[in-house]
């Protein structure tokens, strides 16, 4: 199992300027070495370990120098651990064959290892749009628990519920992210996996798989899963996915109960602004044309003009 350290003891020093709730705190924890093979990873576990780059300088860290930062665990009744953060660490330890690896055990509850949890792992440079869904919705239904007031569903819009408003404050608070945009994220858990993905594609952009922006993903999160399902597969032969006028006029015929798959790709065959093919033209070669600071507008126009009339006077002498 490993020995405890010193860490947790206190001095007379710390007994007089500390509270006592600090120093219940501090007699929680205490710092043992244990092997990866001990801990169990965290249930529903949002954020994803993936074998990448970082992984893998992470496993050759580890296997030169070790775990220089211990992980923090919680115990649990059956006499095992459950890691709270650092399940990268674990795996590159297992990866890096070490016997064991060091660990802050704290007692805690399930709401507050949760919320540990969030906090510790949204502080990664890279975080996926889910990740922050599940996490943020985890640790939102948490901090109501501990309120003791009774988790709602996620759909209430902002305002609507002056608790719900409230937590969501709190959590903005502490969080890398906006009271709106963490709504916007929480909407995401409403999203069948193929399109969550999509989402997800536009941080980790793999390479012939399609990106999704998160505000139509947000709008389409609205369409109950068969009607996702129906977009996904005309998105799928269409070769193309919604912008976010597009989706905001899926999820209003959806709202209206006329959504169906002729309107679905009737709405995904509209050309969008930025697939309208554009013209270009060296300016040097029309500034003589114009005085100088012409606005480009102007400039378009009037070349515009120009060529009706040019197309008029060819028409006349073909009479």
């Amino acid at each position: 199992m490993g020995k405890k350290s010193a860490a947790g003891l206190l001095t007379s020093v710390d007994s007089i300027f500390t509270t006592q709730e600090e120093r219940d705190n501090a007699q929680r924890s205490y710092v043992i070495d244990l092997p990866a093979a001990q801990i169990s990873d965290f249930p529903d576990h949002p954020f994803k370990v993936r074998m990448d780059e970082e992984m893998e300088q992470m496993v050759e860290s580890v296997r030169e120098r070790g775990v220089l930062s211990p992980a923090l665990v919680r115990p649990m009744p059956d006499g095992s651990y459950q890691m709270v953060s650092g399940h990268r660490r674990k795996l590159a330890a297992e990866l890096a064959e070490l016997p064991t690896m060091p660990c802050i055990v704290r007692e805690l509850t399930d709401d507050e290892a949760i919320i540990i949890m969030v906090d510790s792992n949204l502080q990664r440079e890279k975080v996926l749009p889910s990740e922050k869904a599940l996490a943020y919705k985890m640790k939102l239904d948490a901090m109501k628990r501990q309120a003791g007031r009774p988790s709602k569903e996620n759909g209430v819009p902002v305002g609507h519920h002056s608790l719900m408003g409230k937590s969501r404050e709190i959590l903005a608070s502490n969080s890398p992210d906006s009271n709106t945009q963490i709504q916007r994220y929480i909407r995401l858990t409403n999203l069948v996996p193929e399109l969550l993905d999509m989402v997800d594609n536009t941080v980790l952009k793999e390479k012939d798989k399609p990106q999704m922006a998160l505000r139509p993903a947000v709008e389409l999160s609205y369409l109950p899963e068969n009607e996702q399902t129906a977009l996904l597969e005309i998105m799928e032969s269409e070769d193309c996915t919604p912008s976010h006028a597009q989706a905001i006029k899926i999820r209003d015929f959806s709202e209206k109960g006329k959504l169906n798959p002729e309107v679905i790709l009737s709405i995904m065959q509209e050309e969008k602004p930025n697939q309208v093919e554009q013209f270009k033209m060296p300016r040097n070669r029309i500034d003589k044309f114009f005085p100088a600071g012409t606005p480009a507008q102007k400039i378009e126009d009037t070349i515009v003009k120009a060529l009706e009339m040019y197309r008029r006077r060819e028409r006349g002498r073909e009479r």
